[in-house]
């Protein structure tokens, strides 16, 4: 026998859960099935903490799905009666014409978001964990900070099944059959029947959307912890997450000390490294942890000596942009993420898109840069 649902969504990790939280919340029968088990260590939602900053150097064009973001966020919040965001300020540290540096002001100043810039001087005087360059600059973004995202998944999904949503784990999908009446989800348990069905498996995309096989890249990505020699100085109070752009060396991000193994150091994509989904991440090795710990002795030298590593993984569009679309053909299958190593902030809002599409099919929210036609025309390029 074959279970009727009005959508399935496959894939329960940051996205997944938020759109089954907002289809349930809409009085929706629904169904999420994930291969695995919440937050999982082949996620790319789990690690303790995830930047969240209003002023986004990438294109100002986000911006306005921030601002719901962070108000969906604080809505989660107040349904939870838990922390999720907290604020700390985020510092965009770097030359002022890098990247980071100029895309941050053009944001602030195009949406007209509080901002601060700060010299060399200010930041000895008000952030002195960070070595900052003469001639560098820091764009200061106080509604910036971070979220707890193991807190966010489970709460989405806590919230889902409360208002009805059916949660099978450890099931993996091995077939979706679109049809013009809906869609047939095929697994090693069972067949499900839904009208629609939103795909936000994250590094195993292209296993049910065959068209993104060449495209969405699931990469290695590995982080640091370092503990702080000087506890005062590297306490959120005083050290706020930051960006920093280092020119053709990449850019890193970085938390304060907010757990038990004090600051959250990494590389923006690492470098590069595509991975096998499913294998287990590679492990950290040497090579890896001389790049971080030189950025940390160069430019957050506060931060001490490296006590933990581990290894995750990024799922990447040749754009480094979303991919949040119809499958064009077939209006019943919902395509979400890879979401290219900078989406976790944007969960809160994409969880309502993904609903959006699915019962509606659009959105008035601004989706139009994370269409199939404008990855399309980037390709193309």
């Amino acid at each position: 026998m074959t279970t009727q649902f009005d959508v399935a969504v496959i894939g329960l990790g940051a996205m997944g859960s938020a759109a089954l939280a907002f289809l349930s919340a809409r009085g929706i029968r629904a169904i999420g099935i994930d291969a695995y088990f919440p937050a999982h260590a082949l996620s790319s939602s789990h690690g303790d903490s995830r930047l969240i900053r209003m002023g986004y150097f990438e294109d100002p064009s986000y911006v306005p799905l921030l601002q719901r973001a962070y108000r969906n966020w604080r809505s989660l919040e107040a349904r939870l009666r838990t922390d999720v965001l907290t604020i700390t300020g985020v510092l965009q540290i770097g030359a002022p014409d890098s990247k980071i540096v100029r895309g941050t002001r053009a944001s602030c100043e195009m949406h007209g978001l509080p901002h601060d810039v700060l010299d060399k001087a200010d930041m000895a005087a008000r952030f002195p964990a960070f070595q900052v360059d003469d001639g560098e600059i820091a764009v200061l973004d106080p509604q910036g900070g971070y979220l707890r995202p193991e807190t966010a998944v489970m709460g989405y999904l806590k919230l889902a099944a409360a208002d009805g949503a059916v949660l099978h784990f450890g099931e993996r999908v091995s077939a979706i059959e679109p049809d013009d009446g809906g869609v047939t989800i095929q697994s090693a348990a069972g067949r499900y029947r839904a009208r629609k069905v939103i795909v936000a498996t994250g590094s195993w995309i292209a296993e049910l959307v065959p068209q993104l096989k060449t495209h969405a890249v699931p990469i290695r990505q590995v982080v640091a912890w370092y503990q702080p020699r000087n506890g005062f100085a590297t306490e959120p109070q005083r050290m706020p997450c930051f960006l920093r752009d280092e020119g053709p060396d990449g850019s890193y991000f970085g938390f304060p000390a907010i757990g038990t193994d004090g600051v959250k150091v990494g590389r923006h994509a690492h470098f590069r490294e595509p991975i096998d989904p499913n294998r287990p991440n590679p492990p950290v090795n040497d090579t890896d942890t001389d790049l971080l710990d030189r950025f940390i002795a160069k430019r957050v030298p506060a931060a001490g000596q490296r006590v933990n590593a581990t290894t995750c993984r990024y799922t990447m569009l040749p754009s480094e942009d979303f991919l949040l679309d119809l499958l064009p053909g077939n209006r019943n299958v919902v395509v979400a993420s890879p979401c290219s190593g900078h989406g976790f902030k944007f969960t809160s809002v994409v969880g309502e898109i993904l609903a959006d599409l699915a019962l509606d099919g659009g959105t008035a929210l601004p989706t139009a840069a994370f269409s199939f036609d404008a990855m399309d025309r980037f390709i193309a390029a």
